[in-house]
């Protein structure tokens, strides 16, 4: 179903008229005063999405009120005396198409589409950590750098590099975010550095010349301050997007040792003789390699450079997330991408992402999680040749038309409630419902459930003495607040 304006009307809240009085002295109605509607009194908020789309992401207006009394539900207990890590935030990849179909649409439309993707309030989900490719990522029309050169030149001292290619609808849509959230952190990560850069001088695979390591040290260093005039900070880079990944276009190709090399003798000193406090991220891959960031921390000249280490989960378990934290506890962890393959299963989807990144990453210590492109056309353009052609945004974009797809109801049962500064606490979990909970800087208590049973689950949440029962049904995912 597609919707246009105004776009935050579809979320499910109340909206509803002051009373301007009731003249009758009884108490009862006349002909000139409706019914006044009471709102049952709850002391839990409660956000629900059925697998089954009957329901999505939804206020429920159910009554839940906590109690002492006891009774033979399983419970739930959260405990916010136990803590995690820090949360950074919840989001998405801002891809180069993503950001050329969020600036094709019409000027009201488009900040109303923005507002409900970036604000915080009641009305809005509030996405609070974006990730952006450094130059073109295969979601982009075309390939390109900030630094090409005609066929068989270089530009060792980069004095051609720009970042104009970015001023069209990237930076203009960054810009607005901005003004919406202030404080959204900004990954940016490379797909390809210059392709005079790479023994095999194409966009598609090869690796990085040593020859040219300190210039593109320098590269990440020109793209941070460029970025930073247009009022842009980029909060954190990752080296290299898939460095294992050399058939994507565009991609490279860097191992661990190439990588340590890079980031302790180039990349690192170059941002620290810059006065750049970006932070470095390894790796940006599966979950399957973690012997790839392990390598680079334990590299301690190599390590001194980096803030932590970043995952993606199309192959692996998302436990190797916690090997490497708990080797590393003094590094942060990221999760920062999983597609959605389209036309994509909602039910499926909802549910393996639910399970293996809202709830799964954070309960393995990652500071973020973010699904990939954020837009995408009804054809699941633009990307280039080679690059993925089946990749759903979480908007599907056709004119001036918009489309919530699966990954925004995932990410908005996050992203709405679990603030940066939040830290995650315990909480309990059964066969069948999985959870995460989290604490807000205001103190407010956050618990995200998934039902994976077969049929509905009638549960306690369980904080210190007192509970409150409620209900998911199969499949479903809901967000309780108090």
């Amino acid at each position: 179903m597609f919707w246009s304006l105004p776009l935050f009307m579809g979320l499910g809240l109340a909206c509803g008229k002051k009373s301007s009085g009731n003249n009758n002295p009884t108490g009862g109605n006349n002909s000139n005063n409706p019914p006044v509607v009471v709102t049952p009194k709850s002391d839990v908020e409660f956000w629900l999405t059925q697998s089954d789309k009957t329901v999505l992401f939804k206020k429920q207006t159910t009554s839940l009120v906590f109690s002492t009394t006891s009774n033979s539900y399983p419970s739930i207990d959260v405990d916010d005396t136990q803590t995690y890590q820090q949360i950074d935030g919840f989001g998405y990849c801002l891809t180069g198409g993503s950001a050329t179909l969020l600036n094709s649409l019409t000027s009201v439309n488009k900040d109303n589409v923005l507002k409900e993707l970036f604000a915080f309030d009641s009305t809005f989900i509030g996405i609070s950590y974006l990730r952006i490719s450094i130059g073109a990522s295969d979601l982009s029309a075309n390939t390109f750098t900030y630094d090409d050169m005609p066929s068989g030149q270089t530009d060792v001292p980069l004095d051609h590099f720009s970042i104009n290619a970015e001023k069209t609808d990237l930076i203009p849509i960054l810009k607005k975010i901005l003004a919406i959230n202030p404080n959204i952190k900004i990954l940016g990560s490379p797909w390809s550095p210059p392709i005079w850069m790479k023994s095999n001088n194409s966009f598609k695979g090869g690796s990085l010349k040593p020859e040219y390591y300190a210039a593109y040290a320098q590269y990440f260093v020109k793209y941070i301050q460029a970025m930073k005039a247009e009022g842009i900070p980029i909060d954190a880079v990752t080296v290299q997007n898939e460095p294992l990944n050399g058939n994507n276009n565009p991609s490279l190709v860097m191992q661990a040792s190439e990588q340590a090399n890079f980031v302790k003798n180039n990349l690192g000193p170059a941002f620290q003789a810059a006065g750049i406090n970006t932070k470095i991220i390894v790796w940006d891959h599966n979950a399957d390699v973690a012997t790839y960031p392990l390598a680079i921390l334990g590299d301690a000249d190599a390590k001194k450079y980096v803030d932590g280490s970043a995952f993606h989960l199309y192959s692996g378990s998302i436990s190797a997330l916690s090997q490497v934290h708990d080797a590393h506890p003094d590094k942060s962890v990221y999760f920062t991408e999983q597609w959605v393959g389209g036309p994509g299963n909602f039910s499926g989807d909802l549910q393996w992402h639910v399970q293996n990144l809202i709830i799964g990453a954070t309960r393995n210590w990652s500071k973020n999680v973010l699904e990939w492109n954020l837009a995408s056309d009804p054809g699941y353009n633009p990307h280039t040749n080679g690059g993925c052609s089946t990749c759903q945004g979480a908007l599907t974009i056709s004119g001036d038309a918009v489309a919530r797809n699966v990954s925004y109801y995932i990410v908005a049962h996050a992203s709405k409630f679990v603030r940066p500064g939040s830290v995650r606490i315990s909480s309990a979990q059964t066969s069948n419902l999985l959870t995460v909970a989290f604490k807000n800087p205001d103190g407010k208590k956050v618990l995200i459930v998934l039902n994976k049973g077969a049929a509905q689950e009638v549960f306690n949440i369980k904080v210190g003495s007192r509970i409150v029962t409620t209900a998911l049904s199969s499949g479903a995912v809901g967000t309780y607040v108090w």
